[in-house]
């Protein structure tokens, strides 16, 4: 595996993205969506995760039209207010676009196969759900995703496989807006809902909080099962 920085260019202007290439090329793409936290060590780790499982994977900047090169951690109260405050100012149509964009970009690389798949983690999670709708990405996955009650109605216009990871107790999804999303998602051919018990936000987010290993790495064989079949 080998990592680098990659630009990608919009008529909105530029931003960065970090790059983890497999040991075999060309190979199937993903794009890896961020949390609130930024282009940080965990969003690289899973561009690496996915490299060494033979992927070339590319995470881009989203934050870069507020600030770029934002890296935050979830590990003290001034770092979880900033993500917060970044949050709130982001917009999420125009992260859609940025998205859009960098499918673009990584699907002319050398190394890439033409496959481009997406994962994301929280707003990530979001914005995964809207890259099925609103892209060519050809398949995608969430974990736990942050509003997507508020956007199910865009899903009359998803016709890529999506598979979303759902924390049964996510602190950040009330279990009524949980509970539409399940009910308007669960007949659609193209959804396949992972649903894990007791798990709150996060569950995924190695030394997170709520951090569960059990239930993480069955997630994470989850998705790598998805993009082998979808994908390969």
């Amino acid at each position: 595996m080998t990592t680098e920085t990659a630009t990608i260019t919009t008529p909105d202007g530029s931003f960065s993205a970090y790059v983890a290439r497999p040991a075999h090329q060309p190979a199937p793409a993903v794009v890896v969506i961020q949390e609130i936290f930024g282009v940080n060590a965990v969003m690289r780790g899973v561009a690496d995760w996915l490299a060494s499982a033979g992927y070339l994977a590319i995470v881009p900047d989203l934050f870069w039209r507020i600030e770029p090169g934002i890296e935050l951690t979830d590990q003290s109260e001034g770092e979880w207010k900033r993500a917060f405050e970044l949050f709130n100012a982001f917009d999420v149509d125009k992260g859609v676009s940025d998205i859009a964009a960098t499918i673009r970009h990584i699907r002319k690389d050398i190394g890439c196969t033409d496959k481009v798949g997406a994962v994301g983690y929280c707003l990530g999670g979001l914005l995964a759900f809207l890259t099925a709708i609103r892209t060519d990405a050809d398949a995608s996955v969430g974990y736990y995703g942050v509003g997507l009650d508020k956007r199910i109605v865009e899903s009359t216009g998803l016709d890529h496989p999506v598979l979303l990871h759902i924390a049964e107790d996510d602190q950040f999804t009330p279990a009524a807006a949980r509970d539409q999303i399940i009910s308007a998602l669960s007949a659609n051919p193209q959804v396949q809902l992972d649903i894990y018990p007791g798990r709150d936000h996060a569950f995924a987010r190695i030394g997170g909080q709520h951090y569960h290993a059990a239930d993480a790495k069955k997630a994470n064989d989850a998705t790598l099962a998805f993009f082998q079949k979808e994908l390969n």
